[in-house]
């Protein structure tokens, strides 16, 4: 079985211990990795999100993208060696790459200068307590029909952009909604992790062949 390089790993999540699997957690530092195999891309997301900037009650600026280059390294990753970045749907990252931004009706973007294509999933129909909108970016592979479906699911948060948004809700009688834990919210379901790491498998099976620093040839 084809190896497949898990970048940006919980050392306690379901990509560890796994045969044929090499995980690179934060101890490892997966912006050095330089290959062979196929990946999976899980970079961190919290300076591409929807809340990037931290809301009104941060102290310190924040600045969007700032996470130290590892989105840039994962996707320079995937389209050296090719296999699967997976980032929350509405990544700001995607237009800030130039990445075609996927439907939510499902189905794989038109191919891009690198072989690349994207599209919108829901983990919660692989597994996840929540709906949990979530954009993938693959190169090398061959592109699978997935599951396009939008479960119902509990939310990931309550949507509030600060503390004092959600103390003014309570005081108005807003009741407070079921809401996940953060190491809920960031699970990859076992179901989901297998769709990708068998994606990545399928590299050099797919429509592009793979050139040194990205690219097709």
């Amino acid at each position: 079985m084809t190896t497949v390089a898990a970048l940006y790993v919980d050392p306690a999540g379901p990509y560890i211990g796994l045969e044929d699997v090499d995980p690179w957690t934060e101890e490892r530092d997966a912006r050095q990795y330089r290959g062979p195999h196929p990946v999976v891309a899980h970079p961190p997301c919290k300076r591409w999100g929807r809340y990037w900037s931290g809301g009104p009650s941060v102290r310190e600026p924040r600045f969007m993208g700032d996470d130290g280059g590892c989105f840039a390294a994962a996707l320079w990753a995937v389209r050296t060696f090719g296999g699967v970045l997976e980032h929350p749907e509405a990544s700001h990252a995607w237009q800030w790459f130039g990445l075609s931004v996927p439907s939510r009706a499902g189905g794989w973007t038109a191919v891009d200068a690198y072989g690349g294509r994207s599209c919108c999933v829901a983990q919660g129909v692989y597994g996840h307590r929540a709906r949990k909108l979530t954009w993938l970016y693959a190169v090398g592979v061959r592109f699978p029909e997935l599951d396009w479906s939008h479960p119902v699911g509990v939310r990931i948060d309550e949507g509030f952009r600060s503390n004092q948004e959600r103390a003014a809700a309570r005081a108005a009688g807003v009741p407070p909604i079921e809401r996940l834990s953060e190491a809920e919210r960031i699970h990859t379901p076992a179901p989901f992790r297998d769709v990708l790491l068998n994606m990545a498998r399928t590299v050099g099976d797919g429509p592009t062949q793979l050139g040194l620093f990205g690219g097709v040839r």
